[in-house]
């Protein structure tokens, strides 16, 4: 029963890398409107922009951390 409650844990930790992409494609797409709409601001957005994904993508490796952890390190203490 443990191992099926640490396989669903470890699931349900990685829902979080759908989120971090949708993330990465709202930075990315607000970035294709802002050089739209002021191109002499792209390389000051593109900065912002790669900002934004660094900050996205760092969230999104917390995720499986943490199905890594459920899944490997917490161990049933059995009492003898």
């Amino acid at each position: 029963m443990l191992a099926g409650a640490k396989s669903i844990g470890a699931g349900a930790a990685t829902i979080a890398l759908a989120g971090a992409a949708i993330g990465i494609g709202n930075v990315l797409g607000s970035l294709i409107h802002s050089v739209e709409r002021n191109p002499s601001l792209a390389k000051q957005s593109f900065g912002y922009a790669i900002l934004g994904f660094a900050v996205t993508e760092a969230i999104a490796l917390f995720a499986p951390m943490m199905a890594f952890l459920i899944s490997f390190v917490f161990q049933s203490h059995k009492k003898s």
